[in-house]
């Protein structure tokens, strides 16, 4: 019991540093969308591989931390606790690993290898991949009804009700995405022959 306050700070520890993560990657990505130089993507790439660290540890942390306290003083059947820790291992590894994990690999790997000067269209296309976005506007929408879960401790219908709503709150924040690739790759109409004709 003397343990509970701090696997209490190391638990609420994990979770700012779980966000600062994925706040870090936002940010990279927001100015990754922006560059028009392979220089401005390779001066982001620092940035992109801090992310990584931090987000593991803080996962790390969260779990071992979260366990122990769910063990020692709650209890596993706790609604809240059986979604916040199913939520955990549902959602954010396969967001995590399987699509931005890769993703942002590909572009290190791809700005390290790219001729300086304007951005190649293999990179360019990694930079708007809609998928990324919305992978981590998803994964910390799920992280940020964790946090909900945490604070407010609802029954398990609620619970699962909560993470619901915020799984897709982060899938429809990642639509802007996809409609801007979606208008970017549709054709534009050929200028009529009589157009602008002094």
């Amino acid at each position: 019991m003397k343990l509970y306050p701090l696997m209490l700070f190391l638990h609420v520890t994990a979770d700012i540093l779980i966000f600062v993560g994925l706040g870090v990657q936002l940010f990279c990505l927001a100015g990754l969308r922006r560059a028009q130089t392979v220089e401005q993507v390779r001066a982001l790439v620092p940035l992109i591989r801090l992310s990584d660290p931090l987000g593991i540890t803080g996962g790390l942390l969260v779990i071992l931390s979260g366990l122990y306290m769910s063990l020692t003083v709650w209890d596993l059947r706790q609604g809240w606790i059986a979604t916040a820790l199913g939520s955990l291992i549902l959602f954010l590894p396969p967001l995590i690993g399987a699509i931005i994990e890769p993703r942002t690999r590909a572009i290190v790997r791809h700005a390290a290898g790219a001729v300086p000067g304007p951005l190649p269209p293999e990179l360019r296309a990694r930079l708007h991949d809609p998928l990324l976005a919305t992978a981590l506007q998803t994964a910390a929408a799920v992280v940020l009804g964790i946090v909900f879960l945490m604070t407010n401790k609802p029954a398990l219908a609620g619970s699962v009700a909560a993470m619901g709503v915020f799984v897709v709150l982060g899938v429809v924040s990642g639509l802007p995405h996809w409609r801007a690739v979606r208008l970017a790759v549709q054709p534009r109409p050929a200028p009529s022959e009589h157009s602008d004709k002094r």
